[in-house]
């Protein structure tokens, strides 16, 4: 029983979602951080409101929906940069290494009952009714 529980939480899949949790929440707050700031302000300043919080439209505070937008761009843009990218070039790397075309699909055998039942539609179809 515990053998199996092992098992699964050695798996990589698993690990590397917790590792992922983990360097997502603390890189959350470094870019939290960096839009409530530094960019926040120069926004603000450049609407001559004390911050985007502050920016609002007859009681819309919209200011708040651009801070939430720009924090998104941000984290979604490093992950691309600094994980995505990176582990796609060494995915690259490793195939090239191995002989692994990308671009040559292997061949799937097919289905012997899918075969079987295209065999039948085309006898159905060729009967003249």
């Amino acid at each position: 029983m515990l053998t199996g529980f092992k098992n699964f939480i050695m798996k990589g899949n698993v690990v590397d979602l917790a590792v992922a949790v983990v360097m997502g929440a603390a890189f959350g707050a470094v870019v939290t951080s960096i839009v409530e700031g530094l960019l926040t302000p120069l926004i603000g300043r450049l609407f001559s409101a004390k911050g985007i919080a502050e920016m609002q439209w007859e009681g819309f505070m919209y200011g708040s929906v651009i801070s939430s937008i720009i924090s998104f761009l941000l984290i979604a843009s490093a992950i691309y940069f600094v994980v995505v990218l990176p582990m796609n070039h060494m995915i690259e790397r490793r195939n090239r290494r191995l002989g692994i075309d990308p671009d040559v699909k292997e061949e799937s055998a097919e289905d012997p009952q899918i075969a079987l039942l295209t065999e039948i539609r085309d006898s159905l179809q060729s009967r003249p009714l």
